[in-house]
C-alpha cells in the first residue's frame, strides 16, 4: 500500500520498572506486537514517556546505531566509553554507533518522552568498528521555512549530526494551517509520526500519536485546518546492502 496510517492501538507496546516507563512503538521487536516490521534501514522505532524518574540499568548493543531524540524533558546517558554520565534536554539527540560492543544505562525525569530508533547501518562493516557516541543540542541544528512549514533538520544537509548509515533524514516539521506540497522520491520511503494535531497525507488523515508509512510517492501535500507537528525520516527503499531485518526473515 502505498500509504498506511497506524494508529497507537495497532503499534507495539513496552514497559521498563513495572511501568515507570512506558513506550508505543511503531516498529518493535517479535514479542512486541507491533503490525510494521523492519524495513530500509529502520530496525525499531518507540516512543517512550516517563511516569516517574526511572533508570533502565546497564545492558548491551552491538552493531546498529542507536538514536535518542528528546521530545521533551530531560533524560540522562551513561555508557563504557564514556564512563560519565551526559545530560540531554528537549530538542537534544544522541547517537551510540554500537560497533564491536558497548554497554549503556538511561535515565528519563517523570515527564519525559523520547523516540529511540534503531538503524542498521551495514552489520558486516558496523561490528568490526570500536563503538562510539555523540551528543548534539538543539541549537545545533538548522532550521528553515518553506511553503508554510517551518522544517528542523536533525539529519541530512546542514546538519552537524553523524552517522554511518546511508541516506537518512530526519526532519521535524511545524505545519501551517493550509495545504502545503513537496516533492518526493519514489525510490525512498517516508516514515512520519504525528506529535500533535491532525492532518492529511495526500488525502489519508492522520491524528495525533498516528505512524504513517508512503511508499512509491513522487509528491506529498500535508493538508491540516490547525497546524501539527510531525517527525519525518526519509530513507532508502533498498538500502544496498542486507539489512539485519531481511536477514532474520529470511532465517524465519
Amino acid at each position: 500500500m502505498p500509504i498506511q496510517i497506524i494508529p497507537k492501538d495497532r503499534q507495539g507496546s513496552g514497559a521498563f520498572n513495572g511501568g515507570e516507563i512506558v513506550e508505543n512503538k511503531p516498529i518493535g521487536f517479535p514479542q512486541d506486537h507491533s503490525s510494521v516490521r523492519p524495513y530500509s534501514s529502520l530496525f525499531y522505532w518507540a516512543h517512550a514517556r516517563a511516569v516517574k524518574d526511572s533508570t533502565i540499568g546497564l545492558h548491551p548493543h552491538q552493531g546498529f546505531e542507536i538514536c535518542s531524540f528528546v521530545l521533551s524533558g530531560e533524560i540522562r546517558h551513561y555508557d563504557t566509553k564514556l564512563n560519565e554520565w551526559r545530560t540531554l534536554r528537549t530538542g537534544d539527540v544522541q547517537i551510540i554507533r554500537a560497533g564491536n560492543g558497548i554497554q549503556h544505562s538511561e535515565w528519563m525525569g517523570k515527564g519525559a518522552e523520547m523516540f529511540q530508533i534503531w538503524f542498521d547501518p551495514d552489520l558486516t562493516k558496523t561490528l568490526e568498528k570500536p563503538a562510539s557516541y555523540d551528543d548534539y543540542h538543539a541549537a545545533d541544528f538548522p532550521v528553515k521555512t518553506d511553503d508554510g512549514v517551518s522544517i528542523k533538520t536533525l539529519v541530512g544537509e546542514g546538519s552537524p549530526f553523524r552517522m554511518d548509515t546511508p541516506g537518512v533524514e530526519v526532519l521535524r516539521l511545524d505545519v501551517g494551517s493550509g495545504l502545503h506540497s513537496f516533492e518526493a522520491d519514489r525510490s525512498r520511503i517516508y516514515s512520519a509520526y504525528v506529535l500533535e494535531g491532525e492532518l492529511s497525507f495526500n488525502d489519508e488523515t492522520a491524528r495525533q500519536f498516528d505512524f504513517v508509512l508512503l511508499t512509491d510517492q513522487s509528491a506529498i501535500e500535508l493538508r491540516t485546518m490547525t497546524g501539527a507537528k510531525v517527525f519525518l525520516i526519509s530513507s532508502p527503499a533498498n538500502p544496498g546492502y542486507r539489512t539485519y531485518g531481511q536477514l532474520r526473515r529470511a532465517d524465519s
